[in-house]
């Protein structure tokens, strides 16, 4: 059973230009110069009960866009959405209720009461019972840690207390889809520990769906074993992060430090291996797999006299970037 379905899925906006000038200002008076910006192109994926998802990808590439088709915020120009077996701005009303959304840059509580104010208006609001609402939120308010929090007003706390009292708002009504933008932007890290911890915990109590998109890339690491990667509105990976590590990072990264200048030629001519300069002249840095680890130091080794050597393995955020440089469309 798939918790989200997308097939040709499309989002178009008009994007208006004005015309320099006073006369091209009176021109757009009566003709407005416009062109289509397509911040969705066609995509298509599956996404099953239970998984944890991570959709990635940089500033415009469409991913907010395609959150809010997802949660029924905007409607596709074309293409279809089924989540939790409904379509979302058609079903809006039944909809809501089996959806948890927590944007990183906006409030579902209210500013001037308190926190547990807030939460009572939600708990009417999603028609939670009083016995349901004590056994899920007395689980939720403790792992959180929230329980300090809750007769305050939310404008006296501080980012990290609210984002906590975000999500939990988020899971008043239990539901068995949750949906998180940038969820601990601008968070400290024992806050995003124990996000991080919450998030596994109800993924594994109550099969809850993630999908969770974020620039926080140790938060994918941590949280998904799938990623989505958007780019200018296309999907260009779907499949594992282990993959995309084994494929795209190269594993390995060895630093060399050498007791003469060597040139980037001679290195190549020994070992076929991505070569860089290092920190300075006597430095060079080696990109490989993993496999060919131990092949390309025997080489380095046997052939040049060394003062140093040390090897970093290539994180996940280096990897991403190098795929958006390099614009390789891939899976």
């Amino acid at each position: 059973m798939y918790a989200i379905e997308v097939e040709k899925l499309r989002k178009e906006f008009k994007s208006y230009s004005s015309r320099s000038g006073l006369a091209g200002a009176f021109r757009d008076l009566f003709t407005r110069n416009y062109k289509m910006i397509r911040a969705v192109d066609d995509i298509s994926f599956t996404v099953k009960q239970g998984e944890m998802v991570g959709y990635i990808g940089e500033n415009g590439a469409g991913k907010s866009t395609t959150i809010k088709m997802l949660t029924g915020i905007l409607t596709p120009t074309s293409g279809r959405v089924v989540v939790n077996g409904m379509n979302p701005h058609k079903e809006r009303e039944r909809f809501v209720q089996t959806i948890g959304v927590v944007f990183g840059q906006r409030s579902q509580l209210w500013w001037d009461i308190a926190v547990q104010e807030s939460f009572r208006l939600l708990k009417k609001v999603y028609r939670v019972s009083d016995q349901d609402y004590n056994e899920h939120m007395d689980h939720v308010i403790e792992t959180l840690d929230i329980g300090p929090l809750l007769d305050k007003p939310v404008r006296k706390l501080s980012l990290g207390q609210r984002m906590r009292c975000e999500l939990a708002a988020a899971l008043i009504h239990n539901p068995p889809l949750l949906f998180l933008d940038e969820p601990t932007i601008g968070l400290d890290v024992l806050v995003k520990l124990k996000i991080r911890q919450f998030l596994k915990e109800i993924n594994e109590k109550y099969n809850t769906t993630i999908l969770l998109t974020t620039h926080d890339m140790t938060d994918i690491e941590a949280l998904c074993e799938r990623v989505i990667m958007l780019d200018e509105g296309k999907i260009i990976y779907d499949g594992s992060l282990q993959h995309l590590k084994q494929n795209w990072g190269e594993g390995k990264q060895i630093h060399f430090q050498f007791r003469d200048i060597v040139s980037k030629e001679e290195l190549m001519l020994l070992v076929d291996a991505a070569w860089e300069q290092g920190e300075d002249r006597y430095s060079w840095v080696a990109h490989v797999r993993a496999a060919d680890m131990a092949h390309v130091i025997g080489k380095v080794v046997s052939s040049y006299e060394l003062k140093d050597i040390h090897i970093r393995e290539v994180s996940t955020e280096e990897i991403i970037r190098n795929i958006y440089e390099e614009g390789i469309h891939h899976g």
